[in-house]
């Protein structure tokens, strides 16, 4: 008897079509990123993604980005609160203002918030003229600027959850004799903890890798307020090919790994709706 050959079925064209636009647009420009940081040589890579200049690029954009992170996981859980589970004047308007951030421009919010807080703003004049605190132009300025552009990753990510809360767990932990701590503490923020990881590391990430607003507001001094993106700028600008390539793909790996994060969260996140008790 003759065989029969099983030809496999060719990929989906949906499938050819994901791989095909994500390797153009995605994967070709980080390889050649790659390439070209691995061109260095692994020497020269780590003398030049340690110079004293960088490092002191990487404690003001990773420090002052896990600050804000923090800032905003408390605050917005408690924006994403008031919206699910209060009722005001103007509830419907604030709810659109929270993606405020998405849709405007980094340049222009940059711009917005250092005539804010400039020490003839609204809000930097009381400050410096009470207190002798100056904001725009220094690193408090750039932590102020990390946490409005990565606000909204914690408000959206946590809304969601606490819309499908049921309120009769906190009913039932009242009746039990709960106190309003106890049911917050032991019932509400365990639900609500993967939700407000995520959305922490979201707006960690985005902090980190924020250049047009942060360019704005502060004085981009080295070893003072100047980031990791506008190092990597001043470095293209010096003609410093390698320098940029190489500080870009520090970034590069800290983004990678900042994704796995947040996909090990969701996972966490995931697995801990279907089975609590584990």
């Amino acid at each position: 008897m003759g065989s029969f050959i099983n030809f496999s079925p060719l990929p989906s064209w949906p499938w050819r079509i994901t791989w095909a636009y994500l390797g153009l647009v995605l994967f070709l420009p980080i390889g050649g990123m790659a390439l070209k940081a691995a061109n260095v040589g692994a020497s020269q890579f780590w003398l030049l993604a340690t110079t004293p200049e960088a490092i002191a690029t990487y404690k003001v954009s990773f420090g002052l980005a896990f600050v804000a992170a923090l800032i905003n996981g408390l605050f917005g859980l408690i924006i994403a609160w008031a919206l699910v589970r209060c009722e005001f004047p103007g509830k419907r308007l604030l709810h659109a203002l929270i993606d405020l951030p998405f849709a405007l421009p980094t340049a222009v919010a940059g711009l917005a918030l250092s005539a804010v807080y400039s020490t003839n703003g609204w809000i930097g004049a009381p400050l410096f003229a009470l207190l002798g605190v100056k904001v725009s132009f220094t690193w408090l300025g750039v932590a102020i600027a990390m946490v409005f552009i990565s606000l909204p990753f914690v408000v959206r990510s946590v809304e969601p959850v606490l819309e499908a809360l049921e309120v009769d767990q906190e009913e039932a932990a009242w009746c039990l004799g709960a106190s309003q701590r106890q049911t917050l503490f032991k019932i509400v923020l365990p639900q609500l903890s993967p939700a407000i990881l995520s959305g922490v590391a979201q707006g960690y990430s985005r902090a980190v890798g924020e250049y047009g607003s942060v360019v704005m507001i502060s004085s981009n001094v080295p070893f003072r307020d100047l980031i990791t993106p506008t190092l990597i700028i001043q470095k293209l600008e010096e003609f410093d090919f390698n320098g940029a390539t190489v500080i870009g793909m520090v970034m590069l790996i800290f983004s990678l790994f900042s994704l796995i994060v947040i996909n090990g969260l969701q996972v966490w996140g995931r697995n801990w709706e279907a089975n609590p008790s584990s």
